[in-house]
């Protein structure tokens, strides 16, 4: 009515709509609700958590951010108000197979059960391809399992060997494990001579899933897609050392120390390795759940399943995604009691 009070008169507007011109006048002077006030200042705070997440974080991770500010709020309210405010998170693009078969030059050793008790027992690698309009620039990674935390990354022009054994090796400068299970793919690069020879220098352990299979190294892959979702498809690099630049800054300065995992408890990677060291007995299982091996058809192997990972109270990831599902028996029914 504000709007059209030049065109039409206000009684006339009042009489059409239903209402009273006194009760339009009262409302237009009437100061804003308590609610609506405190909507105001939680947008305020929602758009500063979303600028913080570089314009990545949706509804979920904006809720944690705020929770571990201290501010109690549900988090429908939190989607409702980001709606309203036109804040929303990023979708991830559709993937690229980049992987050049090698053939097997070690055995499975994880079979899609990426579940591990700590840090630097099982890391998974793979590459990818950053367009730029110099060409373009392949990144290789090595991705802890059990934090979520990138331990080593390499990037280059080509797709050598060279490229995944300097990954490899920041990884093993900066961790020093003992014994740990490297997993990737069949790529060439990592079936290369000299990669199998520098794993069985530092002891590392190698492990390759199975050809055109994601689900195999679901965990990395789900690495990928965060990163193309919430940096690639929202950048268009004019050089090579521009592309290095942004992902430097987005693995170092905002996915290892502070992007929010709903895998490990809404905690960034770093975070989730301290509080581990505080309280070794913190941890909670996580289960990569991916489809059959025999695709498209046949029945699921042995190993971990929906059923018995919530049975056993286990936190459940499904491949490519964070979604998450818990057990509710034990806050429902309580802690049973010994029987003697």
């Amino acid at each position: 009515m504000s709007e059209n009070q030049a065109i039409y008169p206000i009684a006339t507007m009042c009489r059409l709509l239903g209402v009273s011109p006194s009760g339009y006048y009262a409302w237009t002077k009437r100061q804003p609700s308590r609610r609506a006030r405190a909507d105001a200042a939680l947008v305020a705070e929602i758009r500063s958590a979303h600028e913080a997440s570089r314009g990545t974080y949706g509804a979920p991770r904006i809720h944690a951010e705020l929770a571990a500010q201290g501010i109690c709020v549900g988090r429908k309210r939190v989607a409702r108000l980001m709606a309203a405010a036109g804040i929303a998170g990023v979708s991830r693009r559709k993937f690229v197979t980049t992987t050049i078969k090698g053939g097997r030059q070690a055995p499975d050793l994880v079979d899609r059960d990426f579940t591990v008790e700590a840090p630097n027992r099982l890391w998974v690698a793979d590459i990818t391809y950053i367009s730029t309009w110099a060409g373009f620039l392949y990144l290789a990674v090595v991705l802890d399992a059990c934090s979520r935390r990138i331990v080593g990354w390499s990037m280059a022009t080509t797709l050598a060997t060279q490229l995944v054994l300097e990954a490899l090796n920041m990884a093993l400068a900066t961790r020093r494990p003992n014994g740990v299970i490297h997993h990737s793919d069949q790529g060439s690069q990592y079936a290369s001579i000299a990669f199998g020879q520098r794993c069985r220098e530092a002891g590392v352990r190698p492990s390759m899933g199975s050809v055109g299979d994601a689900y195999d190294n679901a965990m990395c892959e789900s690495f990928f897609a965060t990163l193309e979702c919430e940096l690639l498809d929202r950048r268009r690099f004019k050089t090579q050392a521009e592309a290095r630049m942004a992902v430097f800054e987005f693995v170092e300065g905002f996915y290892n120390p502070r992007r929010r995992h709903s895998s490990i408890g809404y905690l960034s990677p770093i975070d989730f390795e301290r509080h581990l060291a505080a309280s070794p007995d913190a941890h909670q299982h996580a289960v990569v759940l991916a489809a059959v091996k025999d695709k498209p058809f046949g029945r699921p192997q042995a190993g971990p399943s929906l059923t018995a990972a919530a049975r056993a109270g286990r936190t459940i990831v499904r491949a490519g995604t964070e979604e998450w599902l818990r057990r509710g028996a034990e806050q429902k029914n309580g802690p049973q009691q010994e029987t003697a």
